[in-house]
């Protein structure tokens, strides 16, 4: 890793030993786990089914779970370059060398993904190929409520909630192990695990036009958590380096969905509704947040507005974040679930961004689809962000959805429109206004499953009219490529013949289908030609209400025939009442179950008028925990009037080298807030800890003499600080001294203006080097923001020594014109990348008293 990482895109990806994560002896453990993401680390760090599932791993004694994610392009490269296998973040261990490998199935588009991993893990990728000397190959999450197209290469699915099933799978394969059987006897006891689905138990037959005749294999019931109080939690979540998608702490305060959409996937397969309370979810998120230091949390649910103790738990965290400067995200939130009280403790919240999904562009369509929302609700609910300054408004739009007409598609450009009306109305400047526009994508288990995809080039063309007349707005329009929606499309209602397609796509190159840079559809045309399958015939096609499905084995919960009457209900134009505040709707799951659940979790309705009524109720905190431990860090302050400001000397060695300097902020900003360090904010409505740091390292380069600033509001005991930050840092990031300073003193950045850099050189570099600094002149092209400009990079470099002769010392220094850079210097002074040898920072100085010291030795300003 040390030879290659420097090479790569954000290698803080691949270093692993982030803060929380888990680290096993492996002479002990009789089970290995390695849980696979088939995406980028900062995406599959989001996810909070899989930090769950590592929790729950970890938390037994002969058992680890480690995690790998799907490596980007260049470190692919650089792997089968050096013919080096996948190898696990937590002991960089090879993934062939585990018992189990997990993957999660949250996007069709990463199928070619899978396939990669575990090629680059030198695994057969088929199942019938793999005996019992290779790893058992699972996988679960939505996906998997169609697994057919992955059939041919994963060894079971899990159909359903993982907690407690994960713990019955790893019993089995404990009892298979210790009793040396085979694969087959492995996958046959599986199987009698509910929700379990082993594919090779099963037999597929087919008509002659391509449709499935009959499936034979038993029946494979969802597993679900009948209440989820009852489930473990993580509540010391892995910590990453870099920023993930959703870099904060995720506390799930309910699953499931009872609205009915009817192109909602999710809402069916997660049913039923289940909270977890308020009391339960405040010791979850204060925990959670002393393990991490985050700065926001987020109540998940799918959508939080049905969440029956919403107004008494945001009020509860108010009052206990509020001095911490934590905010609080409520990621989905539906129109017409918020009483004006809930919106009045909204106000409280750090406004960052609200999103708004119409997903229609008229009221008839939304009956169409159920998915109900007044203009007038629509209108109250954006006049409100607006008023009360939220940072970004976000809409989210669908087309191609059954029915649609040209007036539904206008009927979007009129709600856009209308969103700027509002806003020139209110004379508010929201500085983001972003438009996301999606493709309709049928998925099993809905009621409209049986309706296909409108064609390719119509994709385009209702894309393009949209784009075309909403060009003119100030606003940021996102869409899925039509070519990758048809391909979400395929896979969502593919059957096992698609197993030859995605092999051959992902032997002509495929992967990362769902990016943008990385997406070639000219390759997946090649796939579809070369094993002779007609993507219409899966993404495009109406099925007939009696035909046999790739996915009829599986029961959600949900009967068929309540998805067959809202599937015709919808081309009625009716809509159907969520069955929580209504009638029962007859879905299949019994209306005991919901009342018993909500009965469980707060012992009253969860109607909207009655949330108002659950009252308030109390945690016990650990405030006492907090001051006592504040305490020891800091001194009597009575004497003191004005914050005081401590410069830090630390060093960044090791794997923290490939921190960039943003991350390695982050690092040190969370680690303080474990110590629970008093530092001071800065004001404002998005207060940050008042943090300062020297100039940037390079990614890749070591730094041994290292500085920050950080102000104080309390008086500490320095000595102790240090300790206590040492022990929270990661290793690779240590402080080795600190003192007080004036508070006016000048920042870093404008006191650190020469540098010593050391690094290994070979003896003919050596000549070159001593070679180069005769010239008088060393010229350089830079690459700025306005394009390339001459730098002279001669008078940078004022001296230049040599040990050992493996070692160059070379101090450079900025100039009055042009700051130095160490990475171009070294780079044309080598004729080579420097970074392929070990680079490190021993110093930084500054003018002091008229002479160059260490910022630690500045004693006054100058």
């Amino acid at each position: 890793m040390d030879n290659f990482l420097p090479l790569v895109q954000r290698p803080s990806r691949y270093i692993g030993n982030e803060i929380n994560s888990v680290h096993k002896d492996p002479d002990k453990m009789r089970v290995s786990v390695a849980l696979a993401f088939p995406d980028t680390y900062e995406i599959g760090m989001s996810h909070l089914g899989l930090k769950i599932l590592y929790k729950i791993l970890n938390d037994m004694p002969d058992v680890s779970a480690e995690r790998v994610y799907a490596p980007w392009i260049d470190y692919e490269k650089i792997l089968r370059a050096k013919g080096l296998p996948l190898r696990s973040l937590e002991s960089s261990k090879p993934l062939n060398n585990f018992d189990i490998i997990g993957f999660t199935l949250q996007y069709e588009l990463s199928y070619t993904n899978i396939l990669n991993i575990l090629d680059l893990s030198n695994i057969p990728l088929r199942s019938e190929d793999r005996n019992g000397e290779y790893p058992l190959i699972i996988a679960g999450g939505p996906c998997a409520f169609n697994p057919e197209p992955l059939a041919d290469f994963i060894d079971a699915f899990l159909i359903g909630d993982g907690e407690e099933a994960i713990v019955e799978i790893i019993n089995i394969y404990k009892e298979w192990k210790s009793g040396r059987g085979t694969k087959d006897e492995l996958l046959k006891r599986l199987s009698g695990i509910e929700g379990l689905y082993v594919p090779s138990l099963y037999e597929i037959n087919y008509l002659p036009d391509g449709r499935i005749k009959d499936i034979k294999g038993a029946k494979v019931k969802k597993r679900f958590l009948t209440y989820l109080g009852y489930a473990p939690f993580p509540d010391r979540p892995v910590l990453p380096y870099l920023k993930t998608v959703h870099d904060r702490v995720t506390i799930e305060i309910a699953r499931g969905c009872t609205r009915g959409c009817r192109f909602c996937q999710a809402g069916i397969i997660y049913r039923p509704w289940r909270e977890r309370s308020p009391e339960e979810v405040i010791p979850l998120t204060e925990e959670s947040l002393r393990n991490t230091g985050y700065e926001e949390i987020s109540l998940a649910s799918l959508n939080s507005g049905d969440y029956s103790g919403l107004l008494p738990l945001i009020k509860n965290l108010n009052t206990r974040l509020e001095s911490k400067r934590v905010s609080i995200s409520l990621p989905s939130l539906r129109i017409g679930t918020l009483t004006d009280e809930i919106l009045r403790e909204i106000k409280k919240i750090r406004k960052t961004g609200v999103t708004i999904a119409p997903e229609a562009g008229t009221e008839r369509l939304r009956r169409v689809i159920n998915k109900e929302l007044a203009e007038g609700e629509f209108e109250k609910t954006v006049r409100w962000i607006f008023d009360e300054g939220w940072d970004t408004l976000k809409l989210y739009f669908m087309i191609g959805l059954p029915t649609e007409k040209e007036e539904d598609l206008k009927g979007i450009i009129d709600t856009v429109r209308n969103v700027f009306r509002l806003r020139k109305e209110r004379n508010h400047r929201i500085p983001n206004i972003n438009l996301g526009i999606s493709t309709f994508v049928p998925k099993a288990h809905t009621p409209f499953q049986w309706k296909g995809q409108i064609p390719l080039q119509e994709i385009r063309d209702r894309m393009d009219y949209l784009k075309g007349h909403l060009k003119r707005g100030k606003f940021r329009l996102k869409g899925q490529g039509p070519e990758m929606s048809l391909l979400e499309a395929v896979f969502a209602r593919g059957d096992r013949k698609l197993g030859n397609l995605i092999e051959k796509a992902f032997r002509l190159g495929c992967r990362f289908d769902g990016w943008t840079e990385c997406f070639d559809y000219n390759r997946w045309n090649n796939a579809f030609e070369e094993s002779g399958i007609d993507p219409r015939f899966y993404a495009n096609r109406d099925i007939e209400l009696q035909d046999t499905l790739p996915w009829d084995f599986i029961e959600t919960g949900v009967k068929k025939e309540f998805l067959e009457r809202e599937y015709k209900k919808a081309f009625l134009e009716k809509g159907s009442k969520d069955c929580r505040y209504g009638p029962c709707l007859s879905c299949g799951l019994p209306c005991e179950m919901e009342k018993r659940v909500r009965s469980t979790t707060h012992g009253s309705s969860a109607c909207p008028d009655k949330r108002s009524e659950i009252g308030e109720f109390r945690v016990k905190g650990p405030e006492s925990t907090t001051a006592a431990h504040s305490s020891r860090l800091t001194l009597n302050a009575s004497r003191f009037t004005i914050p005081i400001r401590v410069r830090c000397r630390f060093s960044k060695t090791g794997p923290m080298r490939f921190l960039s300097h943003l991350e390695l902020m982050t690092a040190i900003q969370r680690a303080v807030t474990r110590a629970e360090i008093p530092v001071a904010f800065s004001l404002g409505f998005n207060p940050h800890p008042k943090i300062s740091f020297g100039p940037a390292l390079p990614v890749g380069i070591e730094g041994l003499r290292e500085y920050f600033d950080i102000d104080l509001t309390l008086p500490v005991n320095i000595e102790k600080v240090i300790d206590t930050l040492n022990r929270t840092l990661p290793k690779g990031l240590h402080i080795h001294n600190a003192r007080a300073i004036y508070q006016r003193s000048k920042s870093l950045s404008s006191i650190v203006k020469r540098y010593i850099y050391s690094l290994e050189v070979s003896r003919s570099e050596i000549e070159l080097l001593k070679k180069n600094l005769i010239k008088e002149r060393i010229p350089f092209e830079r690459k700025t923001g306005k394009g390339l400009k001459q730098v002279d990079l001669r008078p940078m470099i004022l001296d230049l020594n040599f040990s050992d002769g493996k070692e160059a010392i070379i101090t450079l220094q900025d100039t009055e014109e042009y700051s130095v850079k160490p990475l171009e210097v070294l780079e044309v002074l080598l004729n080579r990348d420097p970074l392929i040898s070990k680079i490190r920072r021993v110093a930084l100085l500054g003018m002091s008293n008229g002479g160059w010291v260490e910022p630690l030795n500045v004693v006054k300003d100058e």
